[in-house]
């Protein structure tokens, strides 16, 4: 990313850095420290405020001399309140009646993306990141489950962009509200597959007139570039170990191999399967029913009503005054109390590096997100750890929580489907390593597969989804040889060098055939350590685990009847699991990897990737795609940026799978 002015925002932390420091917090780090093999401003004891700050605690905040003699509580607290305070042409914040102490219903609008954790926002105040946390949802709804004065709730739902298991983990603590007395109905102007199925948990479904439901099944759809690296005169040159390694075939193939349909169709099995029975379960319809309803695809809201999918066709307005018959409230899905404002300052100050990170105190949990693909080094650092896996940065942090005896327990929630075999196993060792002082416990999102896989391998328990998708224990190799493409642009190239295979990566032509030899030769070492640390960790005979191998993806059904996995269960499951291995209370805090970034984070790393030489027309031309269908024009991006990694990275174990919706 470009680092930009921060205009008036830099003024702001200015501020707030001069007066959180008149306290005497100077010069707190604001990463893990893995020399020192601790927390930074972490001492065990119940006040993390005894080391480091000169034995001050922090300024009541109650205390209007608070911060240099600011009402600085009082000026956000009026600003907060402006700003909900809806402007004269919007509807209102509650109804003529509501009154927080009294029974009321909460009314929350949910839609976009929920992702595991939200990409990097240049404001410490959070929000546009790209996407709402599954955990914040979910936290959300338990919070409001445990409201005495809360009837029910009433959530308005836009376009989910949500996989299948993510909507899987949400219905679950939905059912969950449901099961405490309060009643959850839902509102929506049309919906698809995932935004249904998140529907279906609700004790009513409305939708609007001239809405539809579209309840169309499973698709896939493999987006190959061959054709178009063609016309580029740019060689793919790639070798796989396994034969259901079809990382590389967007780029080698014009069209998926029989492997490939047969890995996808195992894929769309599953999904089919759940949403069926999803559907049939809670709309009380029989299964042979709602495949019938899966083929007719396109529901106007009548027909969705007349065909048992939703229970009433009517305005969002009319539908909560009707439903609700009482008094109301909109909430956020982020909680909002009266304190909120003064941990806004102490997230800023904690964001300008005046504050250490916030960590619990006394003995706790730790949860650490891989998220992406895994890469060598440190990559961009606690800031890039939100959207990859770089070895560098993630074994760091896992040596700090191995060495914090606060730390009794880590669940790793993993989403990723590799990348690097180098940075796989270095993470795998760190895993381990961790593993001989506590548990361990895995928790699969989306997708862990390939080095998502091998990371996890070695785990105390893994826990996964029905529909998460694992394995894909392979390895593949290549690099990318633009000279075709130089030659039409009128340029030669003539690779010189001393040895036999001086040239082997510096040639921009494919590899020749002794050379091929040569690297599969490394990926199949790769392959046979890749396939024992699986052995070892599932404790699988290694006769068993090659059966299992050659990169074919499973499902987290099928990876649980095979031995890869050990309990169908999502995140909370996981906690649940490692609270219950080391004794540790619900109610103690989660310490959270990678933690908020900081301003030294935003400044330590920052840059951007330059196209690879000879592919510079490939990415205009994928900018032509983008204004036809964007959803085509990202996949084929993102394939581009493994082409990319292969660059530095000739052999990975990498699963390349299309998206499923």
């Amino acid at each position: 990313m470009r680092l930009r002015s921060f205009g008036s925002f830099g003024s702001m932390a200015l501020t707030v850095a001069t007066l959180a420091g008149a306290g005497g917090c100077q010069d707190h780090p604001s990463q893990l420290d893995a020399a020192s093999h601790r927390a930074p401003g972490r001492t065990g004891a119940t006040d993390p405020w005894n080391e480091g700050h000169g034995g001050s605690p922090p300024a009541d905040p109650d205390d209007d001399s608070a911060l240099g003699g600011m009402d600085v509580k009082g000026i956000l607290d009026k600003v907060a309140t402006a700003i909900k305070t809806p402007g004269p042409y919007e509807a209102p914040q509650h109804s003529a009646d509501y009154d927080e102490t009294k029974p009321h219903w909460a009314v929350i609008n949910i839609g976009g993306g929920l992702v595991e954790r939200e990409a990097f926002s240049m404001s410490p105040f959070g929000g546009g990141g790209g996407g709402t946390e599954l955990r914040t949802v979910t936290h959300r709804l338990r919070q409001l489950a445990q409201d005495a004065q809360l009837s029910g709730v009433l959530l308005r739902v836009d376009a989910l962009t949500v996989s299948l298991p993510d909507v899987i983990e949400v219905r679950d603590v939905m059912h969950e509200l449901r099961a405490a007395g309060k009643r959850v109905v839902c509102h929506a102007e049309s919906a698809s597959n995932a935004t249904y199925l998140f529907l279906t948990a609700c004790d009513r479904i409305a939708i609007a007139p001239l809405g539809d439901v579209m309840l169309t099944g499973p698709a896939a759809m493999p987006i190959h570039l061959k054709p178009l690296m063609d016309k580029l005169g740019v060689v793919a040159d790639f070798v796989h170990v396994g034969n259901y390694k079809g990382a590389a075939e967007p780029l080698t193939r014009d069209a998926p191999s029989p492997y490939m349909i047969e890995t996808l169709n195992g894929i769309l099995d599953q999904h089919y399967a759940t949403m069926v029975e999803v559907v049939a379960s809670e709309r009380k319809l029989a299964p042979d029913a709602v495949k019938a309803l899966i083929d007719k695809a396109l529901f106007p809201s009548p027909a969705a009503k007349a065909a048992g999918l939703v229970d009433e066709v009517i305005g969002f307005e009319d539908f909560r005054d009707e439903t609700v018959k009482g008094p109301w409230t909109k909430l956020e899905l982020e909680e909002g109390t009266s304190s909120d404002q003064m941990k806004t300052m102490m997230k800023l100050a904690r964001f300008v590096g005046a504050m250490p990170v916030e960590k619990p105190a006394g003995d706790h949990i730790a949860l650490v997100y891989a998220l992406g693909n895994i890469v060598d080094g440190g990559a961009e650092g606690v800031l890039g750890a939100r959207q990859e896996i770089a070895s560098h940065t993630l074994v760091a942090a896992l040596r700090v929580l191995a060495a914090d005896a606060s730390v009794k327990a880590v669940v790793l929630r993993i989403d990723s489907g590799g990348g690097s075999a180098q940075a796989s196993e270095l993470i795998w060792k760190a895993v381990e390593d961790l593993k001989a002082k506590k548990p361990v416990i895995v928790s699969m999102s989306d997708v862990a597969a390939s080095g998502g896989y091998y990371i996890a391998s070695g785990a105390t328990k893994i826990f996964a989804l029905p529909d998460t998708l694992t394995g894909s224990i392979g390895v593949v190799g290549g690099k990318i040889a633009p000279a075709g493409a130089l030659a039409k642009l009128g340029v030669n190239t003539f690779p010189m060098g001393k040895g036999k295979h001086a040239t082997m990566m510096a040639s921009l032509g494919p590899w020749s055939d002794e050379e091929r030899a040569t690297i599969l030769q490394s990926m199949q070492e790769v392959y046979a350590v890749f396939t024992g640390r699986v052995s070892a960790g599932r404790k699988l005979p290694i006769e068993k685990v090659q059966e299992l191998a050659q990169g074919r993806v499973w499902t987290g059904v099928m990876g649980k009847q095979l031995g890869l996995v050990d309990e169908l269960g999502g995140l909370d499951a996981a906690l649940a699991e490692a609270r219950a291995e080391t004794k540790v209370p619900a109610t103690a805090d989660l310490e959270i990897y990678p933690p908020a970034p900081t301003l030294r984070d935003v400044l330590s790393k920052y840059g951007q990737v330059q196209a690879p030489l000879g592919l510079a027309s490939a990415s205009q031309a994928l900018d032509a795609l983008a204004a036809f269908d964007p959803n085509v024009a990202a996949a084929a991006q993102r394939l581009f940026e493994l082409v990319v990694s292969f660059r530095t990275t000739h052999i990975q174990t990498i699963a390349i799978l299309p998206e499923i919706q």
